[in-house]
């Protein structure tokens, strides 16, 4: 049942993403923003996703909420990692940019299991 739940946060919170990542290509677009923005953009993209995904995975088990919204987190890093390796077929991130991302994840659903 809890495994269930961690799914379908963490569904929830890549269909966030989607909506969110459509949304910054459109402001990229029509405003011309320059890389800088386009950076900062899917930093948020991801620390919301993994908020919201922390959020409905607190709603769905309603105990330990800061742990289920934490794993939700880690889920969408991981799920994160796999997919840009698959698709880039090689490792194309430092290290730096690894660890600050898994903290972004796991703060924002650590976050949004503690607000729900």
């Amino acid at each position: 049942m809890k495994g269930k739940a961690v799914l379908k946060a963490l569904l929830f919170a890549y269909g966030i993403t989607g909506i969110l990542l459509l949304l910054l290509a459109f402001l990229l677009f029509q405003f011309n923003l320059g890389e800088g923005t386009a950076a900062g953009g899917i930093v948020a993209v991801y620390v919301l996703a993994c908020f919201f995904g922390g959020f409905a995975a607190g709603k769905f088990i309603r105990k330990d909420k800061y742990f289920w919204g934490t794993l939700t987190g880690l889920a969408y890093f991981l799920l994160l990692v796999v997919v840009s390796f698959g698709v880039q077929g090689k490792w194309d991130m430092t290290v730096q940019h690894v660890i600050t991302t898994f903290f972004m994840c796991l703060g924002g659903g650590a976050l949004g299991g503690m607000l729900s």
